[in-house]
């Protein structure tokens, strides 16, 4: 039997979904003898690197040459990963490819130990001796690289104390393991009988289904419930996440950088400023946002507002059903403003085999865009033709695909690699782009009210929401430096007072959100969210201005796409049109959200 456009709700064995539903791995690898055969050479040249132990300051040629082979290794490590990584995606169950994973995992890390010495070396190298080497030829391809790992000098230490650091790495991720085994294996939430009248577990994955809820009582009782496993551990868990913090701390100091933040935006050549404007302009359009809440409010006919009810859409009996082809249809058409070449590669890969489409038993959940410099861009969904979120999610992981797809077909393999600073703005442009056209060509207030609700609650998750959450880790980050005790009532204090800032004085705050900053993974690996924030502000700022613009506007965002790592993240922006440095991107994200919520409250 085969299935072709699955139900919402099946959830079939792999051998019975069609093989055009599923992705094409051959340009990887054609078979597994080809993959087990390749893994073995790649071990057996790892021993190339032993001739340039101690000899990378001796000549341009030397370096230029280690350089290659470097990054030969890398190319070939990338496919040989990334094959043993999607077979397992496939169906998680498959101890045939976690066997690939495992000896692939071990292979990589031999590669690792044997060209550890290539980053201190360079660094031993007098920086006047390196810039001189820099400037011959042979090393041009490379001289992006070097400058990028000489800009470390002032950071790196003397040998003996980067081997007792290096010593400390497993013992680093301590906090963060503790978090997760906590998080995703010891704590039990019990079950909550959903608005079918169906008992199903609590977990961290069900919870965002619960809030999706349109009975009410249901959404109430699985926050409740949730958050009184958290109560219960709260000591644990604000030891956990001051101890992350701490470290963050401690290493940053070690390194001698100013401050935790600062370290963690060093790598990215990322000013302060940019961090700190993203806060200023949120807060500046706070109002706006607590209106949003306000007449949310009133549409759901609540008399008061709480978190629990913040995800489930205003019109929650709206109905929308997209087939594969449907979707692929409406996306390309929204796209076309990309040009001819961009739509025509990916319609290509979206009717063609980039994509594992459908959900199947096993089957790893969500989706992702896993690009490559030598394959094709793959993209697995787990599509559901009545999810409507699930068009916009295709859209967003075929951005990230026609990202790589650019990078690698423009740059070497070294600069092919976008940061993750810029990763988030093609994927989202992609959605600004989707919706503009859904809202466009609407047929009913109520389809093009079930859009406009889904562009603010975007707006507010990923820029209003992450912002918050960027300025606890600033407050909490800072509270550590200055010698302030993180505790659990510090904890809870500094993220109550941004929950009221952010909610508004008309937002009832259940207590138990105060725990909310406990469990939150991104927490316990600093300095993150932001970027999420800055992205689809970027994404939105471009998106308008590819919209209203011409050729020179589509050139300059195609060139971004084009762009890899072949520059700084915020050099790569600007070419395409928006300085980060700046508040205006954020701005106009927050305009365009505030014209949002008036379209909304006119339309229903």
């Amino acid at each position: 039997m085969t299935v072709e456009n699955p139900p919402a709700n099946a959830n079939p064995k792999r051998s019975d979904i069609q093989v055009g539903d599923t992705w094409d791995l051959s340009s990887l690898f054609n078979t597994d003898a080809e993959w087990t055969e390749t893994l073995a050479q790649f071990e057996q040249l790892l021993g190339g690197f032993a001739q340039f132990v101690g000899r990378l300051g001796d000549s341009a040629a030397t370096l230029a040459e280690c350089l290659a082979f470097d990054v030969k290794l890398d190319r070939l490590g990338e496919r040989l990963g990334t094959y043993a990584f999607l077979r397992t995606t496939e169906d998680q169950s498959n101890s045939h490819y976690q066997g690939f994973v495992a000896r692939y995992q071990n292979v990589a890390t031999k590669a690792g130990q044997a060209a550890s010495f290539v980053r201190p070396e360079i660094l031993a190298i007098p920086a006047k001796k390196l810039e001189a080497m820099m400037a011959e030829e042979c090393l041009s391809p490379y001289r992006l690289v070097l400058e990028r790992i000489n800009r470390f000098r002032k950071h790196t230490l003397s040998q003996p104390e980067e081997n007792l650091l290096a010593m400390q790495g497993e013992m680093a991720q301590t906090a963060n393991k503790a978090f997760r085994q906590l998080n995703d294996a010891d704590l039990k939430f019990g079950e909550v009988v959903n608005e079918k009248g169906i008992a199903v577990e609590l977990t961290n994955a069900s919870l965002s289904s619960f809030l999706l809820s349109p009975n009410r009582d249901v959404r109430k009782k699985a926050f409740h419930q949730y958050y009184h496993q958290f109560l219960s551990h709260e000591n644990t868990l604000a030891a956990t996440l001051a101890g992350s913090i701490h470290g963050d701390v401690y290493y940053a100091k070690a390194r001698n950088y100013t401050s935790a933040r600062a370290s963690s935006l060093f790598s990215d050549n990322i000013p302060e400023c940019v961090y700190d404007n993203l806060i200023a302009a949120v807060r500046k359009h706070l109002p706006s946002v607590h209106r949003y809440f306000d007449m949310r409010r009133r549409k759901m006919g609540l008399k008061d507002i709480r978190h629990y009810d913040t995800y489930v859409p205003i019109l929650a009996d709206h109905q929308a059903h997209h087939t594969w082809e449907e979707a692929v249809e409406t996306i390309l058409t929204s796209l076309e403003p990309l040009g001819s070449e961009y739509t025509n590669v990916l319609e290509k890969g979206l009717r063609g085999r980039w994509c594992d489409r459908y959900p199947n038993q096993g089957k790893q959940s969500g989706a992702f865009s896993c690009g490559t410099f030598d394959a094709e861009p793959f993209i697995l969904m787990n599509f559901k033709p009545s999810v409507l979120n699930d068009v916009f999610t295709l859209t967003h992981e075929a951005g990230h695909s026609m990202h790589s797809y650019y990078s690698a077909g423009n740059q070497p393999f070294q600069y092919y690699n976008y940061t993750i600073f810029v990763a988030e703005v093609a994927s989202t442009f992609n959605e600004q782009l989707l919706a503009h056209h859904m809202i466009r060509n609407a047929t009913t207030k109520e389809q093009k009210a079930a859009i406009i609700n889904h562009e603010i609650d975007s707006i507010r998750a990923t820029v209003v929401r992450q912002t918050m959450f960027a300025e606890f880790e600033k407050i909490t980050h800072e509270m550590a430096e200055s010698g302030e005790p993180l505790t659990v009532a510090s904890f809870k204090s500094v993220y109550r007072n941004l929950l009221d800032a952010y909610f508004g004085p008309d937002f009832k705050v259940d207590e138990e959100l105060s725990l909310e900053c406990f469990r939150i993974p991104h927490f316990y690996r600093g300095f993150y969210v932001y970027k999420y924030a800055t992205g689809l502000s970027a994404a939105i700022a471009l998106s308008r201005r590819v919209l209203e613009g011409g050729q020179a506007e589509l050139d300059d965002y195609l060139g971004f796409l084009k762009g890899g790592c072949s520059k700084d993240p915020l050099d790569l922006l600007r070419g395409a049109g928006v300085d980060m440095t700046q508040p205006e991107p954020v701005e106009t994200a927050l305009i365009q959200f505030a014209k949002l919520v008036e379209q909304l409250d006119e339309l229903i």
